[in-house]
Order: C-alpha cells, then structure tokens, then sequence
C-alpha cells in the first residue's frame, strides 16, 4: 500500500491507511518547510527519526531531534522546519480522526503559495 506523494518540500510515503488510522514517512528536504496548517478531522503524532528540526505548534516553537515525539490536537496549527543544511528531516506521522483526506489540510501560511 505505500503510496508517494512528492511536495515542493519534499516527498510522503503512506505506510499503512485505515478507517481508523494513517502512517506515514514524511522527509523535509534540508532549509525546507511544509506549509503552516490546521486540521478539522484528525490529530497527528510525529516521532523524529533522522535529522533536527523546528516544529511550530499554535505558535509556539520548539527545536527537535531524533527521538522526540510531538502531539498535535485536532484544530492545532501546526509545522514542521528542517533547520538542517545538508540532511533531511525524516518523521513518522501517526494521523487518527474521523476523515485523513489532504483536503483536511486548511494553510494558514506557505511558502509555495499553495
């Protein structure tokens, strides 16, 4: 079931997809960034798992490393940075809620213009 999705930002792959859940990897190319969003229908749990990065969560940064785990809630504005310069950023994304569709993506900001 893997399925890949190439961004501007980098790429996802779909690990596993269910009624219930979504697992993906996600890889953020380094200096790069996916655009500052919330969520209507589901929360996310990210565990880092190659490279460092900076997450903004409602506003509120916070640098993190291989191995942290960050909880976004349902309707959290939310964004992951690569700060590194040469390694991408690599997480796993656990998605639970009612509807994973990417068109419960609502950007607050992007640097794409998306």
């Amino acid at each position: 079931m893997n399925e890949d999705a190439e961004r501007p930002w980098g790429i996802y792959e779909t690990l596993l997809d269910s009624d219930k859940y979504k697992v993906k990897k996600i890889s953020v190319k380094p200096k790069q960034r996916p655009s500052y969003q919330y969520h209507h229908k589901r929360s996310e749990v990210w565990v880092v798992v190659q490279g460092v990065g900076l997450v903004t969560l409602d506003e509120e940064e916070t640098a993190v490393f291989v191995g942290d785990v960050v909880e976004v809630p349902v309707g959290a504005k939310h964004r992951i940075q690569n700060t590194d310069d040469t390694e991408d950023l690599v997480f796993i994304e656990v998605q639970h809620g009612t509807y994973f569709g990417e068109d419960d993506i609502v950007r607050v900001s992007d640097d794409y213009n998306r």
